[in-house]
């Protein structure tokens, strides 16, 4: 009769810790694409940052490519003025950041990446999993068996 018990509760065990493994590795990759979303969020909203920054450097580009010309045909003493003209891109980039609705514009940017161009998202070895964490960090533990941290002098 005890020895019916004994096996009874090893069968009980033994599932109750398939069940407890099986929700950890569902927590892990529940958090893993959690981060990535996040991280792809992130990398999108950069995109889109610079992508903006680099629409109000080519119209600072051609302006001063314009007035150097002009400048340069005119052959008078507007050179003077010429540091103007960076300094009103500036300017006014920052007043449309601070002031502007720039932050909407760059959102709006970065959603159309993330519908658009998602190939612009993805990690170079595609999202980690539980198990390449796993083999990750064996290997790590093998390296520190191997050649063990030697203290500082």
């Amino acid at each position: 009769m005890g020895n019916n018990f004994t096996i009874n509760m090893e069968e009980n065990f033994k599932k109750n810790q398939d069940f407890i493994t099986e929700i950890n590795n569902i927590k892990i990759e529940r958090q893993l694409q959690m981060r990535n979303q996040m991280r792809e969020r992130q990398v999108a909203l950069e995109i889109a940052r610079q992508r903006e920054l680099f629409y109000w450097m080519s119209a600072f580009y051609f302006t001063s490519v314009i007035g150097s010309v002009y400048s340069f045909r005119l052959k008078k003493k507007l050179s003077l003025l010429a540091p103007l003209v960076p300094l009103t891109f500036l300017y006014a980039y920052q007043a449309d950041l601070a002031y502007g609705n720039k932050l909407h514009r760059i959102l709006i940017e970065a959603e159309h990446i993330m519908q658009f161009e998602e190939d612009l998202l993805s990690l170079p070895l595609g999202v980690p999993t539980a198990s390449s964490i796993d083999l990750k960090r064996m290997q790590n533990d093998e390296q520190k068996k191997l050649r063990p941290h030697l203290p500082p002098l």
